[in-house]
């Protein structure tokens, strides 16, 4: 069981509206903190043993840059919103190094051949990443509505940054997303016979729209098997289907293709911004798709454009 302290702290984030997983995240890392530092009040502490905790998961635990940023956004959010005292400037401060790495990407061939190992809505899922560009919890949150057949687009609603964006449908995929919305609502029909068929909401909207939840338009695109307890309201909901299933599916896939590069399900968003690279699409357009900020993260796929290493022909071929 939970501190009474880190109880105090999930009702703020809670109040927030903050996501489960984001919840999880700040609750782990501000236990870790109040742990390292003898279990202290984080009260009696401030920018110095921030400072420690973060140089401590750098030198001797030797995290990744970006789970030492999580780390600090948990502590930044627990002494700015929590305890009404914003950190000063960090100073002294060991950070994780951020290596300069490229994407992995397959080609088309090694595409294929990944997709023809997959069945069912795993099949539609992988096609959606390659096909749309979408992350994977991108794909796992559409919502009926957000897919317009009609108009072979996705609108992809608070990606990564809390951004909306539209995103391409691929034809090829219109008369698969149609089977799936049509069997997703007959199972929607059958939970509301059965007394349920609720779905979660965005704050907001589950407060100026309580019978949305409710509505065929707002049930997952892939929808759990199971229904499930909502961690937040309590309430029985089916959510949508869970990472780990698709994550494990993809990678029996990779496995049974042959395909020795590591490969995830992120790796297919990054083909598709290659391969509409490959084939002439322009890098603001691509950008677009993605829904990157700055232009300088989709630059990172030319590098497949360039033959070779930087486009250099070997002396060795140019005998």
């Amino acid at each position: 069981m939970a501190s009474p302290f880190l109880e105090s702290v999930r009702r703020v984030i809670r109040t927030l509206h903050y996501s489960i997983r984001t919840e999880q995240s700040y609750l782990y890392w501000i236990r870790k903190y109040i742990l390292f530092h003898g279990k202290r009040h984080p009260e009696e502490m401030s920018v110095v043993e921030v400072g420690q905790f973060l140089s401590y998961l750098a030198n001797e635990r030797q995290v990744a840059a970006a789970t030492q940023n999580q780390a600090l956004n948990a502590l930044n959010f627990l002494y700015t919103k929590v305890l009404d005292r914003p950190l000063g400037e960090l100073q002294g401060v060991t950070r994780a190094k951020r290596p300069k790495r490229l994407p992995v990407i397959l080609s088309r061939g090694e595409v294929d051949r990944l997709l023809k190992q997959l069945s069912g809505r795993y099949l539609l899922i992988a096609k959606l990443m390659y096909g749309s560009g979408l992350r994977l919890m991108e794909v796992l949150r559409l919502r009926i509505k957000d897919v317009d057949i009609h108009q072979h687009a996705i609108i992809v609603r608070a990606g990564k940054g809390d951004k909306d964006r539209i995103t391409v449908l691929p034809d090829s995929l219109s008369s698969y997303i149609k089977n799936q919305t049509d069997r997703v609502r007959l199972l929607h029909q059958s939970d509301l016979d059965s007394g349920y068929g609720e779905v979660s909401l965005p704050y907001a909207l589950a407060r100026k729209y309580p019978s949305a939840s409710y509505q065929a338009g707002w049930q997952y695109v892939f929808p759990s098997d199971n229904r499930s307890r909502d961690p937040l309201s309590g309430r029985v909901k089916r959510h949508h289907l869970h990472r780990s299933s698709v994550q494990n599916a993809i990678k029996n896939a990779v496995r049974a293709a042959a395909i020795e590069k590591p490969v995830s399900s992120h790796t297919l968003r990054h083909c598709f911004a290659t391969h509409l690279l490959e084939s002439g699409y322009d890098i603001r357009t691509v950008q677009e798709l993605l829904g990157h900020k700055d232009v300088k993260t989709t630059q990172i796929y030319t590098h497949v454009l360039n033959r070779g290493g930087r486009g250099v022909r070997s002396p060795l071929d140019a005998r």
